[in-house]
């Protein structure tokens, strides 16, 4: 399946009694019930809702399940949630159906209830490759767990989808980097990265209050995000998210009491791979004047010229460059535009990723 970027999410969400386990991370309640608590009349009307709302459009309507391990709910009120949904999607109001779940909580016998009604993609939270994380992160599933998943859930022809987080007990930058080159290796059409953060009601925030963690400072996630985004790049795999999103509760001083959290924690990210970039550049030309011109797709001009116009201003510092006019248009993300005097440049994001991942070692010339 081509994944368009262009879509709009109904979400679901559904009680959190799909898994069993206390990661040391989660604060989600687990809820005694059974199948009929289940509300399918709720669920359609939120579908019914969002179908009014949300304007008609080329883009892809997806119901996206979340809040839980889908594949861990018992078999019958999976039956009753998923015959919901694709009753939209048989009828064309929707295109995709969504859902996320453990990666031991897939087998032969789920894949074959989630393809029977017309489920699309599969998300495996699957958080670290590391045994040692996985074990102090009170994970309950091993690497080969991940491994059988993925290509169990590829061979059932479904898109697959893989979280990890960086930052738990135990980790460090070589295991982030571990975990990245191998689901490179299971080959996902979709990754998200989520930084770990202490939230309240959980083990990990008993840990921090003694002691015994330390939270990622924010710059140190966003270092290690760079490298992760542009690995993940390089190898053409769609990073769709990077952060925790923002909600109600989900802020400083409400339910994070520590970590590297920010509301725009992705253009972090992707406003210091456009300054390695740009350090990149102008150190291998001579002669820089201080008028730049930019072209740049217009979505990637808040990234380029960074939060508080931090780029600008480290241009200005680290190379005197004290104008620069970003121009924005429908040009490819692929490339932007700079000119220098009477010299037109060209820059090739994917030769300079590639570029910086060699330097840093993170591929070789093969790869």
């Amino acid at each position: 399946m081509k994944m368009s970027t262009k879509h709009h999410i109904i979400p679901i969400f559904v009680p959190h009694i799909g898994c069993p386990n206390d990661c040391i991370f989660c604060n989600q309640k687990k809820i005694a019930t059974d199948k009929t608590n289940v509300d399918t009349k709720g669920i359609a009307n939120t579908i019914n809702n969002y179908i009014c709302t949300i304007p008609e459009t080329n883009e892809k309507l997806e119901i996206a399940f979340f809040g839980g391990s889908f594949t861990g709910i018992d078999m019958d009120i999976q039956r009753e949630l998923l015959e919901t949904a694709y009753y939209y999607k048989r009828n064309g109001y929707v295109d995709r159906i969504r859902l996320s779940t453990r990666p031991d909580y897939i087998d032969d016998k789920r894949l074959h209830l989630l393809k029977q009604y017309g489920v699309d993609i599969i998300e495996l939270g699957v958080q670290s490759m590391d045994q040692e994380v996985l074990l102090n992160s009170f994970r309950g599933h091993s690497d080969l767990d991940v491994i059988n998943a993925s290509r169990l859930i590829k061979d059932y022809g479904f898109v697959l989808g893989l979280q990890m987080m960086l930052g738990l007990p135990t980790s460090n930058y070589v295991k982030e980097l571990f975990t990245a080159k191998q689901l490179i290796s299971l080959k996902p059409s979709i990754v998200r990265i989520y930084p770990t953060l202490v939230i309240k009601d959980t083990f990990l925030e008993k840990k921090y209050f003694r002691g015994e963690y330390i939270p990622l400072t924010l710059n140190e996630a966003i270092i290690i995000c760079v490298d992760l985004l542009m690995l993940f790049n390089y190898y053409n795999i769609n990073v769709i998210r990077i952060g925790l999103q923002p909600t109600d509760n989900i802020a400083e001083n409400k339910d994070v009491v520590a970590g590297p959290f920010h509301p725009a924690f992705r253009q972090l990210v992707e406003e210091k791979i456009y300054k390695e970039i740009l350090t990149s550049f102008f150190k291998n030309i001579g002669n820089i004047s201080n008028n730049i011109q930019v072209k740049i797709n217009k979505k990637e001009i808040s990234n380029f010229i960074g939060q508080n116009s931090s780029n600008l201003k480290y241009l200005n510092d680290s190379f005197g460059i004290d104008k620069v006019k970003v121009l924005g248009g429908d040009i490819s993300k692929s490339s932007f535009y700079i000119e220098n005097k009477d010299m037109n440049y060209e820059i090739n994001i994917r030769e300079y990723t590639e570029k910086y991942l060699l330097n840093k070692k993170l591929i070789t010339i093969d790869d």
